[in-house]
C-alpha cells in the first residue's frame, strides 16, 4: 500500500491498485465521526460509442443509458438496495455524470458491513426486460421534469448551443424516445464493458483504519471472478472550436427572463497537470472578470442587470470544456452586451494585473481549504480529477504558481467570438 503525503495540507492518502485493476483511495480524517464511501467508474453520458468487451467493432448505444444503468443497479431481485443500507444506519445515493458514474454512501456506524453491501451490490448486475421496462416510465418522468425546469433548460440550452457534434450536447438522462430503445440486452452490454474493476475506483474518506479498510477491499475483491483487464475503445465525433449556435430563446412560464452567456474552450486534448492548470487558470480569471469583487458585477448589480440569481462556472474536462456567465434578469439584451465588453476588453488590451492574480489566489485557495472541511466535497472531487489523470491535492500549489502568463493563456482558449452564445429562457409572448 502506497502512502501519499501532502505536507502543505497535513493529509496522508493511502492507495493501492489491486489484481483485479480496482484503484482503491483512503484517506482518513482525524476528529470526523462520519465515513464517505465512493465507488465510481469511468462512464458517463458521452460514452455512447465504444467496442463492447469480448467484440472488434464499435457500436452506439441509445442516449441516456449510463443513467438508466445507475437506476437499474439498485433494483435486485431480493429488492431494492436502499433497504439494506437503510437497516445499516447508512445514507446512500448515486448519480451520473457526463463522465462518470458513482455510487456512495456515508455512514457512522457498521462501516464494513456497508462497505459490502456497496461493493456487492455494484458488482453483481441484475436486469430482466420486465423490470427495463418498468424503469422506463419511471425516468421519463424525470426527463419530463427538468424539462419543465427553467433553470436546468437555460443551463442545458447553453450547452447545446455550444456543442455541435461531441455528446455533452446529449442530455445525461436522454430523452423520452431514446431511453424507450433501451433493453436488458444494452444494459448487461455496458456493464460489462465499463463496469470492470479496471475501469472504477473506490475511495474512502473520514473515520477508517487505512490499513483495516485495505485489507477489508482486498480480501473481498480476491474472493470473486472477474475477467482479465482490457483496455476500452471509446470514439467521439470531431467538434468544430466554434459555437453551434449562436443564440436561442424558448419561451416557458418564468415571471423574468434568464440568460446564460456560454464561452467554449479550443483547447481540450489535454489532462493531467496541464489540465489542472488550465482549470485553475480559467477559473481565476473568470472570478477576477466576473466576480463579485469586479468592475463587471458592481457595474452589473447597480444598474438592476443582475440579481441573487447571478453566478460563473467553469466545466472542464478532457474532451470538451466551457464557461458560464448568467442571471435572471430584466434586461437580457444590456446583460449580453455588458458580459460581452467585459470579455471584448481583454482581447483589444490585457488588463489583469498582478495584484488581481493574487487577490484572487488568495482568495481560491482559502475557499478550497474551506472546502477540505467537507468529506462529501472531497470524495466526490477526488474521482473527478482522479479520472483526468489530476490530483486533487495539487490544487493548492498549483496555484502557488501560476502566473499573468497562465492566466492570459487560459483566456485565450474561451476568447473567440464565434465561440461564443448566448441562451434565454423568456416569458411567454403576450397577445400571440
Amino acid at each position: 500500500m502506497e502512502k501519499i503525503v501532502f505536507d502543505n495540507l497535513q493529509e496522508s492518502l493511502f492507495h493501492e491498485r489491486l489484481e483485479n485493476g480496482l484503484n482503491v483511495y483512503i484517506l482518513p480524517k482525524k476528529g470526523f465521526s462520519k465515513t464517505y464511501v465512493t465507488f465510481t467508474t469511468k462512464y458517463g453520458s458521452i460514452d455512447r460509442t465504444f467496442i463492447p468487451r469480448g467484440k472488434d467493432e464499435f457500436v452506439t448505444v441509445p442516449d441516456g443509458i449510463a443513467h438508466f444503468l445507475e437506476h437499474k443497479m439498485f433494483d435486485k431481485e431480493e429488492g431494492d438496495v436502499f433497504q439494506k443500507f437503510s437497516m445499516l444506519g447508512a445514507s446512500a445515493n448515486a448519480f451520473t455524470s457526463f463522465t462518470r458514474t458513482s455510487y456512495l454512501f456515508s455512514t457512522t456506524e457498521k462501516l464494513y458491513e456497508n462497505t459490502k453491501v456497496l461493493l456487492d451490490f455494484v458488482q453483481e448486475p441484475y436486469f430482466t426486460e420486465q423490470k427495463t421496462e418498468k424503469e422506463k416510465g419511471i425516468i421519463a418522468q424525470e426527463i419530463m421534469m427538468y424539462d419543465d425546469n427553467p433553470d436546468w433548460r437555460n443551463y442545458f440550452g447553453a450547452i447545446q448551443n455550444l456543442y455541435e457534434n461531441y455528446p455533452v450536447n446529449i442530455d445525461i438522462a436522454g430523452t423520452v424516445d431514446t431511453i424507450q430503445e433501451i433493453t436488458a440486452d444494452h444494459l448487461y452490454e455496458c456493464y460489462e464493458t465499463f463496469y470492470h474493476p479496471s475501469n472504477m475506483t473506490v475511495f474512502v474518506i473520514g473515520a477508517v483504519d487505512p490499513e483495516k479498510m485495505m485489507n477489508f477491499i482486498k480480501e473481498d475483491q480476491n474472493g470473486k471472478e472477474f475477467s482479465e483487464p482490457e483496455e476500452i475503445q471509446r470514439k467521439f465525433p470531431e467538434e468544430p472550436s466554434t459555437a453551434h449556435i449562436a443564440e436561442s430563446t424558448v419561451e416557458m412560464d418564468v415571471l423574468r427572463p434568464k440568460l446564460n452567456f456560454g464561452m467554449k474552450c479550443n483547447r481540450v486534448d489535454i489532462e493531467g497537470d496541464e489540465l489542472l492548470k488550465q482549470e485553475l487558470a480559467l477559473n481565476l480569471v473568470l472570478d477576477i472578470l466576473f466576480g463579485r469583487s469586479s468592475v463587471f458585477y458592481k457595474e452589473a448589480y447597480e444598474t438592476n442587470l443582475i440579481d441573487e440569481t447571478y453566478q460563473y462556472d467553469v466545466s472542464l474536462e478532457k474532451g470538451y470544456g466551457f464557461a458560464m456567465v448568467g442571471s435572471d434578469t430584466d434586461h437580457p439584451a444590456e446583460l449580453e452586451a455588458a458580459i460581452r465588453k467585459t470579455l471584448s476588453d481583454q482581447i483589444q488590451g490585457w488588463t489583469i494585473r498582478s495584484e488581481d492574480l493574487d487577490r484572487a489566489r488568495k482568495r481560491k485557495i482559502g475557499q478550497f481549504m474551506r472546502s477540505l472541511n467537507s468529506i462529501e466535497f472531497i470524495a466526490n472531487q477526488f474521482t473527478q480529477y482522479n479520472f483526468n489523470k489530476m490530483n486533487l491535492f495539487d490544487v493548492v500549489p498549483t496555484l502557488e504558481q501560476l502566473s499573468l502568463e497562465d492566466l492570459k493563456a487560459a483566456f485565450e482558449t474561451i476568447s473567440s467570438e464565434e465561440g461564443y452564445t448566448v441562451m434565454k429562457v423568456v416569458p411567454p409572448s403576450k397577445g400571440e
